[in-house]
């Protein structure tokens, strides 16, 4: 008797067992998707120098002004981000081919022409948000 209780309670302890890893490893569904994986960051943006024309990036790329490029200390290279003026709302897409900047306070440095394209040539620093997709 004390055999069949034993292995009634060892039967029921699996299926409990069981039922709880299949929800903690199951597929994770986030019910607000247009949020998933998304992040932001706030600070000063910076853009480079003409003197920085035609030298090799930390990504191997040679540096053009001309181009919507950015140096980020951590985000992988080719890693698409949107950078927002926080003081006139202008936005552009640009993607990471460099490391920098090595201010304290600055998150992104910025090529010529998206310092253009956001309005900020004249003052050299602004502060913007950027946000990008975390690739899972």
């Amino acid at each position: 008797m004390k055999f069949k209780v034993r292995v009634i309670f060892l039967f029921l302890s699996l299926i409990i067992v069981s039922s709880s890893c299949t929800s903690l490893f199951g597929k994770k569904t986030d019910t607000n998707s247009a949020k998933a994986g998304a992040y932001s960051e706030k600070g000063i943006a910076s853009y480079y120098a003409d003197k920085y024309e035609g030298r090799t990036t930390a990504s191997g790329e040679k540096f053009r002004q001309k181009l919507l490029t950015a140096a980020h200390r951590t985000l992988p290279f080719g890693t698409m981000v949107t950078v927002t003026n926080l003081k006139n709302e202008k936005k552009i897409r640009v993607r990471i081919n460099d490391r920098g900047p090595f201010k304290k306070g600055r998150i992104i440095d910025v090529t010529r022409k998206g310092a253009e394209m956001l309005d900020f040539v004249r003052d050299g620093l602004t502060e913007v948000k950027i946000e990008y997709d975390v690739k899972k």
